[in-house]
């Protein structure tokens, strides 16, 4: 039988989430929207102490202790992390991604690196000071066409020389001058074989040849910080690559998907971080509505409804829908069952949702809704990084349709 309800566990985190994002995060909200570039650092080392790495910028990355495949049991951990990440993201998005941890620099380390470089790179983030992880695909003439990436990768000796420039990295300046961290490069070590030469690097913070260029101005999620790194001759250990370093035709792409499996489980949670700022756009409309005296009449015909509650109901409508779509993608991960599909249509949908939503909730409260006395303008900056990072809507409904129509990639583009 399909059960639609959060054990009671859950419910109680949740509500305990909720509580800490009312009451801590959502009153410094436009503070640290105003003044960007700053954290609120007491905040993050308490959310630290608290989390000890394991929501990295509200996407995991801990270290997790390793089962054997025969003894593990159905767990909650991913629709754990998103019940969580939807009320974090409720109090204030930009606050939230500056949250420290692994982010998708950890997560990749954990998808994909050996029981030596977990233990070397994981462990840091459950040390005494705040420590971020970060990922860099994305380059100048390389959005998401990953198979662009320019930035190289040279086998010299004992060491890896990396040359490039990455840009869009999100927690970047945090991860290498904030905190000794590391982020994930993107490199090829063989133009000539695409995707299949594509291999994912870990560069710690201080490493020379490596240069934070530029520090973002952003539109939204201001809090968190987004940068641009060079790498000149940037000199790496050997042992830093995450997996195979071979370009062979039996392992083809067999490393570049493996980190790609990342997003598999970070799509979900990118989701869950739209919902939570639509559902706070939605809840404040709503409660303005209701001190004004309109109040939704549920049940009745929809040719009875006026157009401000047919609007209200597609908006709550579309986002339970993204939810579920969400806890769906969440629940298979939990289980080990592949979830690419899923997590592409949790993704796609409630980027889309949200986005459609905080703009209506704008639209519907007038001059109030567009001014800055209300958080309304704001949560609608904030929602369209969700449904542009982690890949694009239209990637996610490229790979949606894909899947579905068991296509190729070459078969549709």
């Amino acid at each position: 039988m399909i059960d639609f309800e959060l054990s009671p566990r859950l419910k109680a985190t949740r509500n305990m989430i909720h509580l800490f994002a009312s009451s801590t995060l959502r009153p410094l909200a436009r503070q640290y929207d105003e003044q960007e570039h700053e954290k609120p650092w007491d905040l993050l080392k308490m959310v630290h102490s608290f989390m000890k790495g394991g929501l990295g910028g509200g996407l995991g990355g801990g270290a997790e202790k390793e089962e054997p495949k025969e003894e593990r049991k159905p767990r909650e951990t991913n629709l754990a992390t998103a019940v969580t990440v939807e009320e974090i993201f409720w109090g204030d998005a930009g606050i939230a991604l500056a949250f420290p941890g692994g982010g998708l620099g950890g997560a990749a380390v954990q998808a994909s690196g050996t029981p030596e470089q977990k233990e070397k790179f994981l462990a840091r983030f459950a040390g005494d000071e705040p420590v971020w992880g970060a990922m860099a695909i994305t380059e100048p003439e390389a959005g998401s066409d990953t198979a662009n990436i320019k930035t190289t990768a040279v086998l010299e000796g004992d060491s890896w020389v990396l040359n490039g420039e990455k840009i869009f990295v999100t927690s970047g300046k945090s991860a290498l001058e904030d905190s000794p961290g590391f982020v994930v490069v993107w490199a090829t070590v063989d133009r000539k074989a695409g995707r299949a030469g594509i291999k994912p690097f870990i560069v710690e913070h201080g490493t020379p040849g490596m240069e934070i260029t530029k520090i973002e101005d952003k539109m939204g999620i201001r809090c968190s910080d987004t940068v641009s790194i060079s790498f000149m001759d940037c000199r790496i250990p050997k042992e830093n690559i995450l997996g195979s370093p071979e370009v062979v035709d039996k392992t083809k792409t067999e490393g570049f998907k493996k980190v790609m499996a990342t997003f598999d489980a970070t799509r979900p949670m990118v989701a869950a971080m739209a919902i939570g700022v639509g559902r706070a756009a939605l809840d404040l409309l709503k409660e303005t509505l209701l001190e004004q005296g309109v109040e939704i009449r549920y049940g009745i015909n929809p040719n009875r409804m006026s157009a401000l509650e047919r609007e209200i109901i597609q908006m709550e409508a579309d986002l339970k829908a993204a939810r579920l779509l969400t806890w769906r993608a969440c629940w298979m991960l939990d289980r080990g069952e592949r979830n690419d599909l899923q997590a592409s249509m949790a993704k796609a949908k409630a980027g889309a949702a949200v986005a459609r939503i905080t703009q209506k909730a704008v639209e519907l409260m007038g001059p109030l809704g567009y001014s800055r006395e209300l958080l309304l303008e704001k949560w609608m900056r904030d929602s369209k990084i969700t449904d542009i990072f982690e890949g694009t809507g239209q990637i996610q409904l490229l790979i949606t349709a894909r899947r579905l129509l068991d296509f190729g990639r070459d078969q549709l583009k």
